[in-house]
């Protein structure tokens, strides 16, 4: 693995850990109320997601470069073609993912992370660019350009992205939904190596996140549960359920 991707992994665990840091010194340091804290701590992380994800644009910079020189031709056209293909694709798998996980293995559809972000959201809306914008860029840099790239140049397609996959389901820390969590991984690894540019699936991820934190933001509790239920009857009559 070359130098800088070390680098932009430690920029990405220190980005994570920072707010832990920062939360622990300023509660330390302040009498500040529990609610100024946690607002406090939003806005450090949407700071050290947009610091962290400077410092990896510069750390990444020789490889858009060399992107650059091996695709001089127009490839927008095919860019678009795959975007929209990758979000079938991505919500094809994540139905079947979602099937498995609530049919056979009897586990909720709620996600805590989805959750908890859209109430973050609710409160301080500028936290948004993170789900929608700065997380996915960051994750497909790290998860498919770095481990995946990694992984890819050692073994085949299949047990690289199954891999991979498999780490950027266990980071998000909701083994309940590593299945569904792991197949969009496994999708989005299909099309970074499909169109030779990680752009596509940094615009599926970020399709994918901004459709569901949009969606949750603007339908009640009672709306989302009858989309659930609706969902769940769709999977099992498309998968024969």
């Amino acid at each position: 693995m070359a130098n800088h991707y070390w680098w932009v992994i430690i920029t990405y665990i220190i980005m994570q850990l920072s707010g832990v840091v920062f939360v622990g010194i300023l509660s330390f340091a302040t009498n500040i109320s529990d609610e100024a804290l946690s607002i406090y701590s939003i806005y450090w992380s949407i700071f050290s997601f947009i610091v962290g994800l400077i410092i990896v644009l510069m750390l990444m910079k020789p490889d858009m470069k060399m992107g650059q020189a091996r695709n001089r031709e127009n490839k927008t056209p095919e860019i678009v073609l795959w975007s929209i293909l990758g979000l079938f694709m991505a919500y094809f798998a994540q139905g079947i993912a979602g099937f498995i996980e609530t049919e056979l293995l009897g586990f909720e559809m709620e996600s805590e992370n989805a959750e908890m972000i859209v109430g973050v959201i609710r409160a301080i809306p500028l936290f948004m660019i993170i789900p929608a914008i700065i997380a996915p860029i960051l994750e497909e840099v790290i998860f498919r350009k770095i481990i995946f790239g990694t992984f890819y140049k050692r073994m085949n397609f299949f047990l690289a992205a199954l891999l991979s996959a498999f780490i950027f389901g266990i980071i998000h820390g909701e083994p309940e939904h590593l299945l569904i969590y792991a197949s969009v991984g496994f999708v989005f690894a299909f099309l970074y190596v499909k169109t030779k540019t990680i752009l596509v699936p940094i615009i599926v991820h970020m399709t994918l996140n901004t459709i569901s934190v949009l969606v949750q933001y603007n339908l009640d509790p009672e709306d989302l549960e009858r989309m659930r239920k609706q969902l769940e009857q769709t999977q099992m009559i498309l998968i024969g359920g």
